[in-house]
């Protein structure tokens, strides 16, 4: 007789209970520009009205992916870790205690926010597109 060792069915053959941790800032930024890459699969969900539109891309180990439209104009707090701008200008604006920074954000570029207040506001002429989590 030959003994069964993949244990099949089992998650852990030990009995420990596992532990899901919420993934880490690399992983998300990952996941926001494996997204960012595939337009194609998500384009069509980006709907352009008066106010930034937010849609649910995907959900998984407890964390989002939200796609949001900007209008012209429009400037609305923040409060994702990563996000990276698909399309149009956007800026971020961080309130420090030391004073105010506004930076633009890079097309096709993934940024990492660290904490505090911050927002993002369109200065430009057309919507902004943008995929954070």
């Amino acid at each position: 007789m030959v003994p069964d060792l993949t244990m099949r069915g089992q998650e852990d053959p030990h009995g420990r209970t596992i532990i899901t941790r919420p993934p880490t800032v690399g992983r998300l930024a990952a996941r926001v520009h494996d997204l960012a890459a595939r337009p194609e699969t998500w384009w069509r969900l980006a709907a352009f009205g008066p106010v930034p539109v937010t849609v649910v891309l995907e959900e998984a180990d407890g964390a989002r992916v939200w796609l949001t439209t900007w209008p012209p104009g429009r400037r609305d707090e923040v409060h994702h870790q990563v996000s990276t701008l698909v399309a149009g200008e956007l800026a971020e604006v961080v309130i420090t205690p030391d004073g105010v920074t506004e930076r633009p954000l890079r097309a096709n570029r993934v940024r990492v926010h660290g904490g505090g207040a911050r927002a993002f506001t369109n200065p430009g002429p057309a919507y902004a597109v943008t995929l954070c989590s």
